[in-house]
């Protein structure tokens, strides 16, 4: 079959056949003294070489307390600045890093145990009772460790003061697992990522030549490392180029504005929700944020106009943005350092070694610039397939090695890549098609609204309309028709908002996604009444 193919217009790269702990931590001599982590709460420092040191001896106590290759730890802890220590020492021991969301409740870490295999946790104390009744329900487990200190538990601090041989493991990078995530896909429950120590380790040589860093970067850590995004973004790449990571463990505005002035913060990753407090909180303007070079935005769409006014109040040059899923390692795009003026909404350019399809959701075929479809992705970054699911694994790559993201974009013709929205997201109002990124980003632009998000829900006479969930501004008075009315003003008439509901606040995972499950739910239980 004959494909129409974009191709990166970066030289392309050769896999990267290197563990993930030596890929980061393998240049950790030659950035020494130079800072590694700083907590961006206490102040508590690890240079480079120290990360290097503990990562070994770390992994020294797990494999003395008989973690072996193969298999899995669970790593439950919010951002530290044990967190990478405790993920390389896993990675040197041989074993595959299942990372899991500090908020998960006992059924869900239970059900992530139980999928993933997991033997060992680490988690942190205040965390520690849903670890041990999922530990206990998933049976299987063998030690839970904690970060800090708990009694009856062996601490991080325990295994460094370890005596043991640090462990010699042999690893083959294409086939053995570094992490396991878990992510939802296009559908349905999470399932676990198997991600191996080439595809992550290659997709920060990727990157590197869009966006590297460098021992005068100071980075600012406040999304996830349990989530691929912060995983490579805001973890492995700074430190494998010598960066400094300052740490945050959750985002309060104040906190990280805060944290921007004192260490004089040089770069920033972040998803929609921040840029728009940026864009919009008076608190802003109370801190010297002049440190900052740039700023990206991934994990969602990100409207360009917003994008504008944050860019314009910080007085920093465009917002950029990133591309990807957890399924990629996770990027596949990126909006270059050095691109003078990269066109409004672009999520960037293929990273090297990169492949991509634009293929119409009506019959398969393939797109060329201009035409929107779904987008198919193929390269060295690709994930090895879901644990323990041959099906959804072949519903999601096929034979040519393509992966279905199940988002829909369009390319122009400098090859910039613009993100429609996701194909399951697509409303269907009498046979069009209505994106709700779309609809959500005109209503960040009213002077009223803080945040929205919409679905599409079925309306007296079975057809799927759009429907907007919105947070007013404080103090401001909003009705719904009010909205309605706003929308209709600028939209094409099937793209009408129809309904409208208003929220406290808009649900969104850690990576500042709508929850778009949730929203449905509470549609359907209002009515179920």
């Amino acid at each position: 079959m004959v494909f129409h193919v974009f191709h990166s217009t970066y030289a392309d790269i050769a896999p990267v056949e290197l563990p993930i702990h030596e890929a980061v931590l393998g240049r950790a001599a030659v950035y020494g003294d130079h800072p590694a982590l700083i907590d961006g709460v206490d102040g508590t420092t690890f240079s480079h070489a120290q990360l290097d040191h503990a990562t070994r001896r770390i992994a020294a106590g797990l494999a003395e307390a008989g973690v072996r290759k193969g298999d899995v730890l669970a790593l439950h802890s919010p951002n530290t600045v044990v967190f990478p220590a405790v993920f390389h020492a896993a990675s040197r021991c041989g074993a595959a890093v299942t990372t899991v969301h500090p908020l998960a409740t006992e059924g869900e870490f239970t059900t992530q145990l139980r999928d993933s295999g997991a033997r060992w946790i680490v988690t942190v104390s205040a965390l520690l009772d849903t670890a041990r009744g999922a530990a206990h329900r998933a049976g299987g487990v063998a030690e839970i460790f904690v970060c800090d200190h708990a009694e009856g538990h062996r601490s991080v601090v325990d295994l460094l003061a370890s005596t043991a041989p640090e462990p010699s493991v042999a690893l083959d990078p294409a086939e053995d697992l570094a992490v396991l995530p878990y992510s939802s896909g296009t559908t349905g429950a999470p399932k676990g990522v198997m991600l191996t120590h080439r595809s992550i380790a290659t997709n920060l040589a990727q990157l590197d030549p869009l966006i590297s860093s460098g021992p005068d970067d100071r980075v600012l850590a406040v999304l996830p490392f349990f989530h691929i995004y912060g995983l490579t973004a805001l973890m492995n790449a700074p430190l494998r180029n010598g960066s400094t990571v300052v740490v945050l463990p959750r985002f309060d505005l104040q906190q990280f504005l805060a944290a921007i002035a004192e260490h004089r913060i040089t770069a920033v990753y972040v998803a929609p929700p921040i840029v728009l407090a940026l864009a919009k909180h008076p608190l802003v303007t109370a801190y010297d944020l002049s440190s900052l070079r740039y700023l990206v935005s991934a994990a969602a769409p990100l409207d360009a106009e917003l994008a504008a006014a944050c860019s314009r109040r910080l007085g920093l040059p465009p917002v950029m943005q990133a591309y990807g899923m957890t399924e990629l390692s996770p990027g596949t795009h990126v909006v270059p350092l050095d691109a003078h003026r990269p066109p409004p909404g672009a999520v960037g350019k293929l990273v090297p070694g990169t492949e991509m399809r634009i293929v119409s959701l009506e019959t398969g075929d393939d797109l060329r610039a201009g035409d929107s479809g779904e987008i198919l992705i193929r390269g060295p970054q690709v994930m090895k397939g879901y644990l323990g699911r041959p099906a959804e694994t072949d519903a999601m790559i096929d034979a040519d090695g393509w992966l279905r993201t199940g988002d829909v974009g369009r390319v122009d013709d400098d090859g910039w890549l613009y993100v429609v929205d996701r194909v399951k997201e697509l409303i269907k109002y009498k046979g069009y098609q209505v994106a709700p990124a779309d609809l959500e980003a005109l209503l960040l632009t009213h002077d009223a609204i803080a945040d929205a998000a919409v679905i599409g829900v079925l309306d007296d006479d079975g057809n799927e309309v759009p429907k907007a969930f919105v947070v007013r501004q404080q103090g401001v008075e909003l009705s719904g028709d009010d909205v309605i009315a706003y929308v209709a003003g600028q939209v094409a008439p099937y793209k009408k908002v129809r309904r409208v509901e208003f929220l406290d606040s808009v649900p969104r995972a850690a990576t500042g996604k709508i929850l778009r499950r949730e929203l449905r739910a509470r549609e359907r239980s209002s009515t179920a009444r």
